[in-house]
């Protein structure tokens, strides 16, 4: 039975990919910081995988943690992920993003260096760049968390020529129910539920034309392991080669209220709904991103099965459910 150990299994990304190797028999090991029990999403499997303690911060940590794993594949999904955090906090930003890389790939590389090692490397890492984004494309990254992981993925290069098995998944934009509150994608489906149920507060919101290549996590954690699953290791795009602006989003929101039949609780515009807030728009915007991602669907065989309507409409149904849920218990 393969052994994998995710970091970050507590997240959107960490939940997915469990359930999904545990489809496919592993046996799931979890780094975790706190008690597992607070991860919703987690508890129909949480029976079924075994957790351990550690902080990315703290190589001693990570490496009990890996002996008592002793993995045949590590997922390091963990990591600071909010790009403005980042500009408040860069030097932890670059201590969880690159210094966890960094101590996990030693560990491996001292003491079992057969394992298999997947880096969560980003679409932000490209910057401000016209045209879909491949392999090739030069990285120049606009913001501390883009180059905290452009720097982590050079360093997964370094062990790779090192004869590490070690492969970043450059990974466009990717939400589901699970996404965090904090993200827009949230922020823009829960307020829609909260305006179901009547509460009339507009949402704030920055950059309403910044464009994004939005897939569902849910498929993009078949790409994780398909890409340790090849002979030689290499780095993947992984991506709908389609993207949409914030106010699509939006758009696409209030027409999936009205296909469940609660439009009539709804604005009937984005003017009505959203206020633009300079408090949220970005130092160092990108502007456009979209993946090119032939070398995945062609090596890997990996396709995306859910396009942007069904995805936001997936959210949209978790949120209102979850707001009927909150009020039927109050």
């Amino acid at each position: 039975m393969n052994k994998a150990l995710i970091t970050g299994i507590s997240g959107q990304d960490g939940g997915y990919l469990a359930e999904y190797l545990l489809g496919l028999g592993y046996e799931v090991w979890g780094l975790v910081r706190r008690e597992p029990a607070s991860f919703h999403w987690l508890e129909p499997i949480r029976h079924r995988v075994e957790f351990v303690y550690g902080d990315m911060r703290d190589a001693e940590s990570l490496g009990v943690a890996f002996q008592k794993a002793w993995p045949d594949e590590v997922y390091n999904l963990a990591g600071q992920v909010f790009v403005p955090t980042s500009w408040e906090f860069p030097a932890e930003t670059f201590d969880i993003n690159v210094g966890g890389v960094a101590r996990l790939l030693q560990i491996i590389e001292r003491t079992k260096p057969d394992t298999r090692f997947y880096q969560a490397s980003s679409s932000e890492m490209v910057g401000n760049f016209e045209g879909v984004m491949n392999e090739r494309v030069p990285l120049r990254p606009t913001s501390p968390y883009g180059v905290s992981k452009l720097a982590a993925h050079r360093m997964v290069e370094v062990y790779r020529a090192r004869k590490i098995f070690a492969v970043g998944g450059i990974l466009f934009n990717h939400e589901s129910p699970r996404r965090g509150p904090e993200m827009v994608t949230r922020k823009i489906t829960r307020a829609a539920a909260s305006w179901v149920r009547g509460n009339h507060s507009p949402l704030r919101l920055g950059n309403l034309d910044a464009r994004r290549d939005w897939g569902f996590a849910g498929d993009y954690v078949r790409a994780m392991h398909a890409m340790l699953q090849i002979s030689e290791p290499q780095d993947f795009v992984i991506g709908t080669g389609e993207s949409h602006s914030v106010r699509e989003f939006l758009q696409q929101v209030l027409e999936s209220l009205k296909e469940l039949g609660v439009g009539s609780r709804a604005p009937r515009s984005i003017e009505e709904w959203v206020q633009v807030d300079p408090r949220f728009l970005r130092t160092g915007e990108i502007h456009d991103l979209r993946a090119d991602a032939s070398r995945a669907k062609a090596d890997l065989g990996w396709q995306p099965t859910v396009d942007f309507k069904s995805l936001v409409r997936m959210m949209v149904e978790s949120d209102l459910k979850s707001a009927e849920s909150s009020t039927a218990t109050v």
